[in-house]
């Protein structure tokens, strides 16, 4: 039975009939809207795809769709007394700065998501025309109450928690799962798919869908054209198996996933997660060849993609050069660094997951453990404002103030405060202006999936010339930098010279932020230098090019491929096949069945007659009066050929008089139920099962849910119900320890689909 969690969701979402297929599409989608909402040029096109023309699209650059949940755009209701809206770019939009990376002479860029702010429905034609002009951005328009619980309900209390680790083991941690909230996602994700729908076009167009609030949408795009260009980055951490198996709609999100055909990930760690769980939940394996990870899902290659993102480069530098900066900066040098004190910087949204407690605790331990920094060094505490809303982030808000304020009473001198906290918005030169003078950068969050912070404050350290005036450092000077990250955030990896710690170990934090004060100079700078070269080097507009070039590497075989869309609702996928590839039809079968008089029927049992993941593995009652059927008309021969024993078929098959069966690959061979038993190749010794089972019992012993069958000609090691990661690697490990003590033997050692076989080299019958 279909699970009740995504069973015709996709319909449940548009109150409509399922969407067309692929192959029964008519209409021809135009690059762009000439009017929001309304599409034209639309005619009928007797093919089984959905085309661009290629007389337009020849003459135009390659675009590429941005879909994530807001776009970068700033909005504002006009103050001058008239209706309407004035609109500008996010500077600080991850999606702009991708663009300009990107450059704009090698790509039409154009975006899809939604608005910070409500516009009213008499208005929302109107602005999504003035965007589409001006910027180039189609907007989502979601209703309030639906945008509530599919943003502030499902994503921030459900998806995000959970990927950061943090189970509802109670009604106060995190939210309890909520069908209601599941659907609203899922209607949401649909209704993104129905603007897409309106810009792209499916032959040539890249789409490009960000984060964990859309990933359900690669679905909606690949039921609408099997061969969309379709790329997904998940800018958050993706957790660990025994932590993602506890969501409900668990298959259903790693199967919308994999309707992608890239899927991108700031670590490895992420990465593996990942595939762990689809190895796990799905039993989907994973490879790597010349060194790109991919695995296979239905005939199609989903390849996966582990970068992570980087800075504006350009922007940072601009920002740099401004005098606000420099006034900023010389302002900053007059409150600390003239009074002989040492900026320690923290920059942080004020949620849960970004440690500013713990951080503000070893600040705390290392005033009691080194009296004579008292006085001397100021941590200062940038608290933006949270992205979500809560009780958690109002605990949060409560256990920072109290522990600031406790800190203060008890190191705080006149004139002097170590702990300096600053709530409000900050300008961007202003914050830049404290990455310049902080001596030492801490970033202590408990998980956090990239944290851009420590890559601005290398680059703002290393400043320019007028900066290097204002703080009096001369031309020839070497820069330096520290950093005290945690382990648990996506750039750790990434600044191998920095001071990684376990945020939770507040006496490791605080012995750390002891070393980076006294740490020798040339150290410093060496450090600084390290990373410097990495983060100029890996800025946005190199992660963003390098994720379209493989995105464009692995969509190439689309054109070579026969798809076919298979499932309902959330489920669906698309299936993969070669050109030449054809279905075998019912109707071809019963014409040529009828037309023969001489018929030979050779059927396969294991994932044929019998399903691969069967329990009982006998026949049943209705396979053998089918296999009776066919034996009775006297112009079939009928075999089933297994790798199972003889004794074995032949207690399964005993009701079945005329049918003939192959054991073992053939090797034993008999026509009918009262024929002997025959064998096509001269008789074996098998005294090399002497040396093998001994082998194989302890790797058995060793391998929970493992289990030896043993043949007259064969010895098999199956895996099937061990833990699939484990009990790959000690098939690996078998098959090398069985091949060193087999080699004078006369077998073969060769592994198949969770099992490790010894067999006679002899010749065999494969069945396919």
């Amino acid at each position: 039975m279909v699970s009740r969690s995504y069973s015709n969701l996709l319909e449940l979402a548009s109150g409509e009939a399922p969407a067309p297929s692929f192959g029964t599409m008519s209409r021809r989608i135009p690059r762009i809207m000439t009017v929001a909402g309304i599409m034209s040029d639309l005619d009928d096109d007797a093919s089984d795809s959905v085309c661009s023309d290629p007389s337009s699209s020849s003459a135009q650059k390659d675009r590429i769709i941005i879909v994530a949940n807001q776009l970068p755009i700033r909005a504002q209701r006009r103050n001058d007394g008239s209706k309407g809206w004035t609109f500008n770019w996010d500077d600080n939009s991850l999606l702009l700065q991708l663009k300009d990376g990107l450059g704009d002479d090698d790509l039409e860029v154009i975006y899809v998501g939604c608005l910070k702010e409500d516009i009213h429905p008499n208005e929302q034609d109107e602005v999504s025309q003035i965007l589409l002009e001006t910027f180039k951005c189609v907007p989502t328009f979601i209703p309030p109450d639906l945008f509530s619980r599919y943003y502030h309900g499902f994503c921030k209390q459900q998806l995000w928690p959970l990927f950061h680790y943090m189970l509802p083991l109670s009604p106060d941690l995190g939210g309890r799962f909520n069908r209601s909230l599941w659907q609203a996602y899922v209607s949401v994700n649909k209704i993104f798919a129905d603007r897409i729908m309106e810009v792209i076009n499916p032959e040539d167009d890249f789409v490009w869908v960000h984060d964990y609030h859309l990933m359900v949408l690669p679905s909606f795009l690949r039921k609408r054209f099997n061969r969309v260009k379709l790329g997904f980055f998940l800018h958050s951490p993706f957790p660990s198996s025994e932590i993602y198996k506890t969501l409900p709609i668990r298959e259903e999100l790693l199967r919308a996933l994999l309707n992608s055909d890239l899927i991108g990930f700031h670590t490895f760690d992420y990465a593996r997660h990942f595939l762990s769980c689809c190895s796990r939940m799905l039993g989907l394996s994973y490879e790597s060849k010349r060194g790109y990870i991919s695995l296979e899902y239905y005939g199609r290659t989903v390849s996966i993609k582990i970068l992570p993102v980087g800075i504006h480069l350009a922007q940072l530098e601009s920002v740099l050069s401004l005098p606000e900066t420099e006034a900023k900066v010389a302002e900053l040098i007059k409150q600390f660094r003239a009074k002989g004190r040492t900026m320690l910087l923290g920059v942080d949204d004020m949620d849960i997951f970004k440690g500013i407690s713990l951080k503000l605790l070893a600040m705390e331990q290392l005033l009691l453990q080194h009296p004579e920094k008292q006085g001397k060094v100021v941590l200062v505490q940038i608290a933006n404002p949270a992205r979500g809303i809560g009780k958690d982030v109002k605990e949060v808000q409560e256990e920072t103030y109290s522990t600031v304020k406790r800190i203060n009473e008890t190191f705080g001198l006149p004139g002097y405060q170590p702990v300096i906290l600053i709530d409000q918005p900050l300008k961007f030169y202003e914050r830049v202006a404290y990455y310049v003078v902080a001596e030492c950068c801490l970033v202590t969050a408990v998980r956090d999936g990239m944290n851009l912070i420590p890559y601005e404050y290398v680059i703002s350290r290393q400043g320019n010339e007028k900066l290097d005036k204002v703080l009096g450092f001369s031309p020839s000077s070497l820069k330096k930098s520290m950093l005290v990250v945690s382990e648990f955030i996506g750039c750790s990896p990434s600044l191998s010279g920095a001071i990684r710690v376990n945020p939770w170990n507040i006496d490791a934090v605080a012995d750390a932020m002891d070393s980076a004060l006294v740490m020798a100079e040339p150290e410093k700078q060496m450090r600084h230098e390290k990373h410097y070269k990495y983060v100029s080097t890996h800025h946005v507009g190199y992660w963003a090019r390098s994720f379209l070039q493989d995105l464009d590497r692995t969509c190439k075989d689309h054109v070579r491929c026969r798809c076919w869309g298979i499932g309902f609702g959330l489920s669906f996928r698309v299936v993969a096949l070669d050109p030449n590839f054809r279905k075998l039809a019912v109707e071809h079968i019963v014409s040529a069945y009828k037309r023969t008089k001489i018929r030979v029927i050779l059927l396969d049992y294991d994932g044929t007659l019998m399903p691969q993941n069967s329990i009982d593995k006998k026949p049943s009652t209705k396979t053998l009066d089918i296999l009776n059927a066919l034996c009775r008309d006297k112009n079939n021969t009928v075999f089933v050929v297994s790798a199972r024993s003889r004794n074995k078929l032949e207690e399964w098959f005993s009701s079945c008089e005329k049918l003939g069966l192959a054991a073992e690959h053939g090797h034993f061979v008999r026509l009918m139920r009262d024929d002997e038993w025959e064998t096509c190749v001269p008789p074996v010794e098998c005294g090399w099962k002497q040396i093998a089972e001994p082998v194989m019992q302890l790797y058995t012993e060793t391998t929970d849910g493992s289990v030896i069958e043993m043949k007259e000609t064969a010895m098999v090691w199956s895996y099937e119900d061990a833990d699939p990661d484990f009990g790959s690697c000690q098939a690996k490990e078998l098959l090398d320890h069985l091949e060193s003590v087999l080699a004078n033997e006369p077998v073969t050692v060769k592994s198949g689909q969770n099992i490790v076989e010894v067999k006679p080299q002899v010749t065999e019958i494969y069945v396919l």
